[in-house]
């Protein structure tokens, strides 16, 4: 499957968004303790910035993004066969709060399977980017050099790196932690960016427990992995595929290396 073409496309929607998103990064005023739930202009902005670029390119693909702006979007129940998926902030509490956890993301659905993701942390325009059969590869800033992405090779549990969301109560450990007893915690927000960690090997493995979650938090960020040599399932081991209902996702999200994914999920019946 040739995607270089979509990929071009992809890198450079993401790249007028990132240019936009760090221009009112540095005149925003900080929101401390932003709620999960918060929403900018600036979201609003960069979505309707892709979407546009995206839609003058490929007119006949369908488009699925997080915001309500005035850019057409396709309903799940009538989905064509290539949909983009857009998450134009993803960790908008990180942007609020500026500090910097935060990215916008792109992925591309044929089939409702994924096959291609960009993922964009603007604050300092680091690209981590795949196409299903093309590997997974990030650069820093539009003319950075490529460079190769694999997950760790981590084969020992009680070597494991998690990637997780920041918790409520700082002093407690998550459900996920108790469970798998990691070696080492990173927290941040933004699931893009912690499935970009995974997929850079900074990271062995990153889980999602929340009940209902939508297409475009997981999407772009999603291929990375699996192009990196890594695996992403449902928290029980499932195949993840998109287009559902709402474009919710109810599984939950297992992903990390070969090595050490099987006994990640088996720890995880205990959650």
């Amino acid at each position: 499957m040739n995607l270089e073409h979509e990929l071009a496309v992809a890198l450079a929607a993401a790249e007028r968004a990132g240019q936009f998103i760090r221009t009112e990064y540095e005149s925003f005023t900080p929101i401390p303790n932003a709620p999960a739930t918060i929403s900018t202009h600036v979201d609003k902005g960069s979505q309707d910035l892709i979407m546009k670029f995206l839609h003058e390119k490929f007119p006949h693909d369908g488009l699925c993004g997080e915001e309500d702006t005035g850019t057409p979007k396709a309903a799940a129940a009538d989905l064509p066969t290539r949909v983009w998926v857009v998450d134009p902030i993803d960790g908008t509490r990180g942007f609020a709060m500026k500090n910097g956890e935060f990215s916008a993301m792109i992925g591309l659905t044929i089939n409702r399977e994924v096959v291609l993701g960009v993922v964009l942390e603007p604050t300092t325009m680091k690209y981590t980017y795949a196409t299903k059969g093309g590997g997974c590869w990030t650069k820093v800033g539009e003319a950075g050099t490529p460079t190769r992405c694999s997950v760790r090779p981590t084969t020992n549990p009680d070597e494991v790196v998690l990637v997780q969301s920041r918790p409520g109560k700082k002093d407690s450990p998550t459900a996920v932690q108790k469970a798998l007893q990691p070696a080492k915690t990173l927290e941040m927000y933004s699931a893009g960016v912690k499935l970009a960690v995974v997929a850079r090997g900074e990271a062995d493995v990153y889980v999602n427990t929340y009940g209902v979650f939508r297409d475009w938090d997981i999407c772009a960020g999603h291929v990375l992995v699996t192009e990196a040599g890594g695996v992403v399932t449902g928290f029980g081991g499932e195949a993840i595929t998109y287009g559902a209902e709402a474009f919710a996702q109810k599984l939950g999200l297992v992903a990390g290396g070969p090595g050490i994914h099987a006994a990640v999920v088996e720890k995880l019946k205990a959650v």
